[in-house]
C-alpha cells in the first residue's frame, strides 16, 4: 500500500532549492594562517630593528685594539725612564693642558685652544681661496682641450714642489708672516682640486654634451646642469685631498713664521724641552685632521648621485 505525502507550495519550493556548499576546511583555517603570517612578519621586523652589536664590535674593537697596542709598546719602551715621557705622564700633562685651553698671558703665551683655532682660520682662508680659483680652473681645463694642453705642463711642473719652498715667495711678496702662511696653503692645496675637477669633466659621457649641443645650451647651463652633477664625486675627492694637504702645510709653515698656531706651539714647546706637550700636539693634529676628513666624507656621501 502506497502512502501519499502532500506538501504545501512553500514546502515544495524549499525542498527543491539547492543546498549551499559546505565551507572548505582550508577557508575555515585561513584566520589562523593570517595570524601565523603576521607573527612571522613581526618577528622579522623585530630582527631588523634589533641593534647589530656584532657590526658595532667589528668597527670599534679593531681600532681600540690597535690603540691599546700602541700605548702598550710606548709604555714598554719608556718604562726605564729617560727624556721620552711615559703614557701616564703624557696623560697627566694633557689633563692639565686641556683644563684651561683658552687662557691668554700675552701674545706668545696662549692656550692650545687658541692655537688650534688660529691654525684652522688660516687653513680656512687659504683653502677657500684655492677652491674659488681651483674649481673653476679645473672646469675650464677639462672643458677645452687647447687650454688643457697649455696648462697641464705647468701643473705637472709646480705640483711636486715642496710646500716650504713657496714660503719665502710669500714672505717676499706680502712682507708679513700670516699672509705668507695663507699663500703657502693656497698654492699647495689648489692642485688636487684643479686636477680632480678637470679629470671629472673629461670623463663626462660625450652623449650628454651632444644633447646639450642639440638643445643649444649655453656654456653656463652646460656647466651647472650637466657637468656639475657628473663631476661632483671627483670634485669632492679633490677637496678632501686639498684639506688634508692644507692641514699638513700649516703646521710646517707656522714653525717657520711664528705667531699663534699649533705649528708654532709645537716649536715653542720644543724650545722649552717639553716633550710631553709635543706628543699631545701630535695627537691633537691627527685628531683634527681626522675630523676634517670625516666631515668631508659625510658631505661627499650627501652629494652622491646614483
Amino acid at each position: 500500500m502506497v502512502s501519499a505525502v502532500f506538501h504545501s507550495p512553500a514546502e515544495a519550493a524549499l525542498a527543491t532549492e539547492p543546498k549551499a556548499p559546505a565551507r572548505p576546511v582550508a577557508a575555515a583555517q585561513q584566520p589562523a594562517n593570517d595570524v601565523s603570517a603576521s607573527t612571522s612578519a613581526k618577528a622579522d621586523g623585530a630582527k631588523r630593528d634589533a641593534f647589530d652589536w656584532r657590526a658595532l664590535f667589528g668597527k670599534v674593537l679593531p681600532p681600540m685594539v690597535g690603540l691599546a697596542l700602541l700605548i702598550g709598546v710606548w709604555a714598554l719602551l719608556t718604562q726605564k725612564g729617560g727624556a721620552f715621557p711615559t703614557p701616564a705622564a703624557t696623560f697627566e700633562a694633557a689633563v692639565k693642558l686641556f683644563a684651561h685651553p683658552f687662557y691668554r698671558n700675552g701674545p706668545n703665551d696662549q692656550g692650545i685652544g687658541w692655537n688650534i683655532l688660529n691654525s684652522l682660520e688660516r687653513v680656512g682662508v687659504g683653502f677657500g681661496l684655492a677652491a674659488v680659483v681651483g674649481i673653476p680652473l679645473g672646469f675650464v681645463i677639462g672643458r677645452f682641450e687647447l687650454l688643457n694642453r697649455m696648462v697641464s705642463p705647468l701643473i705637472s711642473l709646480l705640483k711636486p714642489v715642496s710646500p716650504l719652498a713657496w714660503l719665502p715667495i710669500g714672505l717676499l711678496v706680502f712682507k708679513a708672516a700670516n699672509p705668507a702662511a695663507i699663500w703657502t696653503i693656497f698654492i699647495c692645496s689648489i692642485w688636487p682640486m684643479v686636477i680632480n675637477t678637470a679629470v671629472g669633466v673629461q670623463r663626462v659621457p660625450q652623449d650628454y654634451l651632444n644633447v646639450a649641443r642639440v638643445l643649444n645650451l649655453s656654456e653656463w647651463k652646460i656647466a651647472t646642469r650637466i657637468l656639475l652633477p657628473a663631476v661632483m664625486p671627483y670634485l669632492l675627492t679633490g677637496v678632501r685631498l686639498s684639506v688634508g694637504t692644507a692641514w699638513l702645510v700649516i703646521v710646517a709653515a707656522e714653525m717657520l713664521t711664528g705667531g699663534v698656531g699649533i705649528g708654532f706651539w709645537v716649536w715653542d714647546e720644543w724650545n722649552n724641552l717639553n716633550v710631553a706637550h709635543i706628543i699631545i700636539a701630535i695627537f691633537v693634529i691627527g685628531i683634527v685632521g681626522l675630523l676634517l676628513e670625516w666631515v668631508l666624507m659625510a658631505v661627499a656621501k650627501r652629494f652622491e648621485f646614483s
